[in-house]
């Protein structure tokens, strides 16, 4: 292996991010030849002996990248302090340390990326790739175009002073007791900003499911289940989402 920084090796080494294994190497968890590292600007070669917390790593032979249907209830880490059950504890059979490529609410379900790459992590995750995610939420009431629009034009949500990205909502279904399913499409991941939108415009969400990300798409794909993608999906979310997706926004403008 040609030198390369300590972050892109970590990252390699299926570790995190890199912005994750940034944070990880100023903090000091981070030797190298049994020396701690903090300058993010050193480098390494597949030569040099680096641990993190006390552990060697190495750059992962196999890559995997799965899906899963996420069940509401479960954590997006690999571990919590509170005992509860985690994303990666649905994942049997795999030889690898799997990290969650971004996050899904604890009480939302749905398609949830994990892998060992730590590239792909942070092509996914970095908000400069913009990947489309797309959620069905059961809310209260029926949504107008009032409030279609100011998803469209962005909107302020409370705590927050900073304007959402253009977004896209649409009435799927007209339920009883007046409720309603509705699609909603963004490229940002703010914390919970999917029910914080809907609850902005009067609409306070009752069940929440991720559907799709980018060109994935959830499918039939059980509760609770999970499955490796195929080398043209994976191809496929690294060019930056569909043209389907793509094409209904150009639509929508």
């Amino acid at each position: 292996m040609e030198e390369c920084r300590l972050q892109k090796y970590m990252a390699l080494c299926g570790v995190a991010s890199r912005r994750r294994s940034e944070e990880m190497i100023v903090a000091g968890k981070v030797k190298i030849n049994g020396q701690t590292v903090t300058e993010l600007g050193t480098k390494v070669t597949s030569k040099d002996v680096v641990t993190v917390d006390g552990k060697r790593i190495s750059p992962e032979e196999k890559k995997y990248y799965i899906m899963l249907n996420k069940p509401k209830y479960v954590i997006c880490s690999v571990k919590d302090e509170k005992d509860r059950k985690c994303a990666v504890d649905l994942i049997e059979g795999i030889d690898a340390r799997l990290y969650p490529v971004g996050r899904l609410d604890y009480d939302t379900s749905g398609l949830l990326l994990l892998t060992n790459d730590g590239e792909f992590m942070q092509k996914m995750t970095h908000p400069s790739f913009e990947v489309w995610k797309t959620y069905e939420a059961l809310v209260k009431g029926v949504p107008d175009k009032v409030a279609e629009e100011r998803f469209r034009t962005g909107m302020l949500m409370e705590g927050d002073p900073r304007q959402t990205a253009p977004a896209l909502l649409t009435v799927l279904e007209k339920r009883d007791n007046d409720r309603s399913l509705v699609e909603v499409m963004l490229r940002e991941g703010r914390t919970r900003q999917v029910r914080r939108m809907l609850e902005t415009v009067g609409h306070p969400v009752i069940e929440l499911k991720r559907v799709r990300i980018g060109s994935l798409e959830l499918g039939n794909l059980k509760t609770g289940r999970w499955r490796q993608l195929r080398e043209d999906e994976v191809e496929k979310l690294l060019g930056r989402g569909s043209e389907e997706t793509e094409t209904v926004w150009e639509e929508e403008f």
